[in-house]
Parts: C-alpha cells; sequence; structure tokens
C-alpha cells in the first residue's frame, strides 16, 4: 500500500529550497534564555551530586563527636610522657593498632613511619595531679594541671601508648573480646583483634609513653605550660 505523504503542521512548514525567502532563522539560545535553564540545571545536577557527600561528612563529624569513630591523624613519631597520681574512668576499652607518622618524617628511623600501640579508651575519666612532658633535645615541654581541688576531666578519651604502668583495678572486665565488638566506650577496634573492656577502671600512679592523645572535651583546671630541665 503506498503510504501518503507527511503532511506538516500549521506553523511548521519546511523550508522551500526554492524559495525566495529565506527561512526563519535559529533562535539564538542565550536570546531565549535556554543558556541560563541548562546553567540553571546544572547548578541542580551540581547540588544534588553534593548532597550525598555533604551527608557523609555530617555523619562522621557526628560519629566522631559521639565516639563511636577513632580520629586519625599523622603523628609526630615523638613519644611523650604522661602521668597522674590517679586516673578513675567509667567505660574502658583497650586494644592494639599501628599509629602513622607524616610521609618523610624525620622521626621514622627503620620503623616504616608505623609504631605499634595500645589504645586505650574511656568515656569518661578524672586525672588527679596530671603531668605530661616530652623531649624537645636538651630541655622539655612540661604540661601540669588538676593539682588544687578540682580534677582533670576528659570525655570521649583515647591514649596510644607504647607503655602503660600503675596500680590498677577493673569492675566487670572481659578479656579477649574482638576489638570490632565493643561496647563499652563506643570505640570499634580493628576486626580480628584481642581487647579487653570493662565497666570501670582505677590505675593509681599512672604514667604512659604515648604517641597520640584525643579527646571529645578535656578540661584542664590551673594549666601551666612550661620549659623545664625535666620531664614527668
Amino acid at each position: 500500500m503506498a503510504s501518503s505523504p507527511a503532511v506538516p503542521s500549521a506553523g511548521n512548514t519546511p523550508e522551500n529550497p526554492g524559495s525566495d525567502t529565506p527561512s526563519e532563522a535559529p533562535h539564538d539560545a542565550a536570546d531565549t534564555g535556554g543558556g541560563a535553564r541548562r546553567g540553571r540545571v546544572r547548578a541542580r545536577r551540581a547540588a544534588v551530586m553534593a548532597v550525598p557527600a555533604t551527608l557523609v561528612a555530617a555523619t562522621l563529624a557526628v560519629l566522631t563527636a559521639q565516639g563511636a569513630l577513632g580520629v586519625q591523624f599523622a603523628v609526630s613519631g615523638m613519644p611523650f610522657t604522661v602521668t597522674a597520681t590517679e586516673l578513675n574512668g567509667t567505660g574502658f576499652e583497650q586494644f592494639g593498632g599501628l599509629d602513622n607518622m607524616a610521609e618523610g618524617s624525620p622521626n621514622a628511623g627503620d620503623t616504616g613511619g608505623q609504631v605499634l600501640i595500645v589504645t586505650s579508651a574511656i568515656k569518661h575519666a578524672t586525672l588527679t595531679k596530671l603531668c605530661q612532658s616530652v623531649d624537645l633535645g636538651g630541655t622539655n615541654l612540661l604540661i601540669t594541671a588538676g593539682s588544687g581541688s578540682e580534677k582533670v576531666s576528659a570525655t570521649d578519651l583515647t591514649t596510644d601508648s607504647t607503655e602503660l604502668s600503675g596500680d590498677a583495678a577493673f569492675n566487670n572486665i572481659e578479656i579477649g573480646n574482638d576489638a570490632s565488638t565493643l561496647t563499652k566506650a563506643g570505640v570499634k577496634g580493628p576486626l580480628g583483634v584481642f581487647s579487653q573492656q570493662a565497666d570501670t577502671v582505677r590505675i593509681a600512679n599512672l604514667r604512659q609513653t604515648n604517641y597520640a592523645t584525643t579527646a571529645g572535651v578535656f578540661k584542664l583546671p590551673g594549666l601551666k605550660l612550661r620549659f623545664s630541665d625535666s620531664g614527668c
């Protein structure tokens, strides 16, 4: 069956090649606002793409504030000493891990820029007569606090240590947990790593060699910072 020729609709008459009348010139997108429309579309697409990234960043910030994620940063590789006559904490966790120095750190030596550490996490802690010092070579940067009636206090406290000593007592301790299942301090360790946790911890005559410390809130009454010939 022969098909009938297509009949153009009104207002859409195709250009007549033999006509002396030129066809209507194509619209300039800039004149009609088409460029603006495309710009708005691109802006909307960019905004939509930015939403997931914004939500992820906000979620990470909330989780960090709640202590659900450990804060990761490159350590200097310079150990510092922390002492206290007494530490009392509720919500205690402890597990092994690695701290990493910045690439090319002069303190890396033959370690490859990594330090094997034990992370101690405490949900709420108080410390009496806190002392912190770092050996700068010939002098020590010394910080003291909590020597008066008000104690040093911290929430979501974590310390990365290579040495820890003192007289310790734990309440309702669990030893041998997988670090990824810890619940007492709100911090999760690496999967498959040995760990322990307890409802409370008390350590008298605390002494630590640390590479990193973090806290959600850290209150230091009577803070004094100075240089000293001797450390803690």
